[in-house]
């Protein structure tokens, strides 16, 4: 009787959402193969790796997708729904601090990316990355508590963001902003973007659901600045690169061990970022959520899909896809027209960005929240766009040696100037966008993509490979913006229309009746 519900949801959801995440990733894994059959000669063993990493990436998405709505999405709108009811302001303070900094902690993008940073102990970053992320979370959920209005507090933000950049090592700024995209991953992005929605739902005034967004905006802050911190503390004598392991497959074993060696890693990884996520759980539901039977039952098969989901599209992406795009990024480096990867990776960038988890959780709660008003497809058409163009930039710049905070400045600046002309809700999503944007596929196979052509070119990988996540966590800004002055304009020109009719209609009225009289 309890498991009827889930299973109706399994026979009829399971299906569409294997079939989103296979017209997901189908784009950018033909794309590959044409770079590869067309372009440069990849390794067999390599392109092997890869169609078996394609085929984990759309089972993975397909299950992460499902277990995201059962679970997820769940868990986060019945905590912010208690926290916000209690109206206890330590309540929510403490809540928000410790679901960021844990949920953080276990964010898989995080560990790839302490990794890379030169000089500074892994534990170090991941801690002062989680502890910026739980305090800004906090900034998030008191802005929707008190009705503050986002684009003042992101002007300031970013104020502070830029002026503390001025002083940190260069080495040191593509990495921070860098890290303001990877802490905003898979797992962390459903459950806040949730608690956002649970918070605004027991408000009553017509602004509620515009005010919950803005909480992954908010949260990307504070890993930029403690990274921004930790470069003025410790010291930096060049970028540390960690090369990427290309496999050596000769046959069809070899392949199953590829994988089958990475699987327990990856196992042992995601269940270190679940096991906060159900202790938090747990500890409310036991006093104040009581949830029924039937809904504790799918949160926790829902949580058992993510679970798989997650697993296989790690491994997918970190096996499978990583190799492959620091291959392609070396090769067409070495090629006398190598300009060619500008092009390539924006075809890449447009279509990559529907391969990200998270892109999918946020946009249906954009349609949802909205009412249908701001589509899906228009939603995606527009991230897609600004990916496109932030992979094109990011490639040139590994090609030029281009600053990075000389398309950073303008970039902010540009996005935070539109937030006066468009209407707040598409500010917030705007920069809730960014930090979805740059997910797991961005680490794993666009960052790698600009390692690989920045050691052909003999640039600076610290410098100039790195922010690669940052110029995606950038241009949705201002393209989602821009949406939305196309969305203000087409309803003003429709309430112009409106009042026109009805005026029309009044001056029929008018003359009917004089017609009448002077009968």
């Amino acid at each position: 009787m309890f498991l009827s519900p889930v299973k109706n949801i399994l026979k009829t959801i399971l299906p569409e959402k294997l079939s989103e995440s296979l017209k997901s990733v189908l784009p950018v894994t033909a794309v590959i193969f044409l770079l590869c059959f067309i372009v440069v000669p990849v390794p067999s063993s390599v392109m092997l790796a890869f169609i078996v990493g394609a085929c984990l990436l759309i089972i993975g998405m397909g299950l992460f997708s499902m277990g995201a709505d059962m679970a997820m999405s769940r868990i986060g709108e019945h905590i912010g729904a208690v926290v916000s009811h209690s109206k206890k302001l330590i309540l929510i303070i403490v809540v928000s601090l410790a679901v960021g900094i844990f949920i953080t902690v276990s964010e898989p993008d995080l560990r790839v990316l302490a990794q890379q940073v030169p000089n500074i102990p892994n534990q170090a970053i991941i801690w002062s990355v989680a502890i910026g992320v739980g305090i800004f979370l906090v900034l998030a959920m008191l802005r929707i508590f008190f009705r503050l209005p986002l684009n003042y507090l992101l002007i300031g933000l970013y104020v502070a963001v830029f002026t503390l950049a001025a002083f940190v090592p260069k080495d040191f700024l593509s990495t921070a902003f860098d890290s303001g995209g990877v802490t905003t991953g898979p797992m962390t992005v459903p459950f806040i973007m949730a608690l956002g929605v649970g918070v605004a739902s027991v408000r009553s005034d017509s602004h509620a659901g515009e005010d919950s967004f803005g909480l992954v905006a908010l949260s990307s802050v504070g890993p930029i600045i403690a990274v921004l911190v930790l470069g003025l503390l410790f010291s930096s004598e060049g970028g540390a690169y960690s090369p990427v392991v290309v496999p050596d497959i000769t046959n069809s074993l070899e392949l199953w061990k590829l994988f089958s060696d990475a699987f327990p890693g990856y196992f042992k990884e995601v269940a270190e970022a679940f096991l906060p996520i159900v202790c938090i759980f747990a500890i409310f539901q036991i006093p104040r959520c009581r949830l029924g039977l039937t809904e504790i039952i799918r949160i926790c098969i829902g949580l058992a899909y993510t679970y798989l989901g997650l697993v296989f599209f790690l491994t997918g992406a970190n096996v499978g896809f990583m190799p492959v795009g620091n291959m392609l990024g070396e090769l067409i480096g070495q090629l006398p027209y190598n300009w060619i990867i500008v092009p390539i990776g924006m075809l890449l960038g447009y279509f990559i960005v529907a391969a990200e988890p998270a892109v999918h959780v946020l946009n249906r709660q954009v349609a949802e929240m909205t009412e249908g008003a701001i589509p899906q497809k228009a939603m995606s058409l527009s991230l897609s766009i600004g990916v496109a163009i932030s992979v094109g930039l990011s490639m040139l710049r590994v090609l030029t040696g281009l600053p990075i905070m000389w398309l950073l400045g303008p970039g902010y600046g540009m996005a935070l100037l539109l937030s006066f002309f468009v209407p707040p809700v598409f500010t917030a999503i705007a920069f809730d966008s960014g930090g979805v944007a740059s997910g797991p596929m961005t680490a794993t196979f666009l960052l790698p993509l600009a390692m690989g052509l920045c050691i052909s070119v003999g640039g600076n990988v610290a410098q100039d490979a790195f922010g690669v996540v940052a110029m995606v966590a950038m241009t949705p800004l201002i393209t989602i913006q821009l949406l939305g002055l196309y969305y203000k304009f087409k309803t003003a020109k429709a309430l112009k229309a409106d009042q026109a009719d009805e005026l029309h209609e009044s001056d029929k009225d008018v003359i009917i009746v004089f017609e009448e009289e002077k009968e």
